[in-house]
């Protein structure tokens, strides 16, 4: 849905002193949003709606396609990106919220006063691409633009687009390997979804692939010990299992479990691309863990059912 926000008070989150403690600095950013939404359309705003409302631009498109974060989890991505798109803006990897929207608006104005305009292409390290205009086919060419380009380089380093998944075993195997998940976890009502075996990812690429499919997956065949044990290490359960060449995604819902693989499909792929610019850069520790403990994606989390 779409949530209308009243600017001025949207604007009163730029002039605060923030506390410094993380939680209490986002439950205040939280707060001053919360009443920045007009009553007419209530609901919760996205967390990277200061963010947009620091563009001038009437449109401003967020997205994270593989075929960008190929270029922005790419060890050699800011340096490609001054070379491809020379008139972007790339911002490294910030904790997303606050403290990213602040950084992005003196970013913004330090270009402006550079180059007499704001950006159109702004490219977050380990996130994905902003794209500002005043009208929605501007919008569209500059995206075509970012994609061919990319499109272009990958096919020049001989990277494919396409990720190759392995064939699956016959239903009976299929069907057992879902059985021996179900009580691995003591759970004859999860639920799973299955892809062929992927060159998947080992850590985290982006906030989005944490929040769906978490940071790390068992590749191991699971079995009760093996479960309990990887959730000592992560705190958390494994939402992706790999064994026996399928690749399943597991969840208390079947959104969820198919989330999950699709967004470890994707990290897998976004690795593929990513060998155009120097090999995967993984998010460092610090910037996963203020993810898994961040309420607001946990809150977004919740909203798939």
């Amino acid at each position: 849905d779409f949530v209308a926000i009243d600017r001025a008070k949207l604007g009163q989150l730029y002039a605060i002193t923030p506390p410094a403690e993380a939680s209490a600095r986002e439950a205040l950013v939280k707060e001053v949003m919360e009443q920045a939404v007009l009553p007419t359309t209530p609901g919760r705003a996205s967390v990277e709606a200061p963010l947009h409302d620091s563009l001038a631009a009437r449109y401003v498109v967020h997205t994270h396609p593989a075929v960008v974060n190929g270029l922005t989890c790419g060890k050699d991505g800011r340096a490609a990106c001054q070379t491809l798109f020379g008139k972007a803006l790339w911002l490294d990897y910030i904790d997303p919220g606050y403290t990213l929207c602040m950084e992005v608006r003196k970013q913004i104005q330090q270009y402006k006063a550079a180059n007499g305009c704001e950006p159109s292409l702004i490219f977050l390290k380990n996130h994905g691409v902003f794209v500002a205009a005043d009208n929605p086919e501007a919008i569209r060419k500059l995206y075509a633009e970012v994609i061919s380009t990319l499109q272009h380089h990958y096919k020049k380093a001989g990277v494919s687009c396409e990720l190759k998944m392995g064939a699956l075993p016959d239903a009976a195997t299929v069907e057992a390997a879902k059985e021996t998940i179900r009580q691995a976890f003591a759970d004859g009502n999860l639920c799973l979804s299955v892809g062929g075996a992927v060159p998947l990812a080992s850590g985290p690429v982006t906030p989005d692939h944490i929040v769906y499919a978490k940071s790390y997956y068992m590749t191991q065949k699971p079995t009760a010990a093996a479960v309990a044990q990887f959730n000592q290490t992560h705190r958390y359960t494994p939402h992706i299992i790999a064994f026996d060449n399928m690749v399943f995604g597991v969840g208390p819902t079947p959104k969820k479990a198919d989330l999950a693989l699709e967004l470890a499909i994707d990290a897998a792929l976004v690795k593929q691309m990513a060998a155009a610019f120097g090999g995967l850069d993984y998010m460092t520790d610090r910037a996963r863990e203020f993810i898994e403990n961040w309420e607001v994606e946990s809150y977004r989390s919740k909203q798939v059912s």
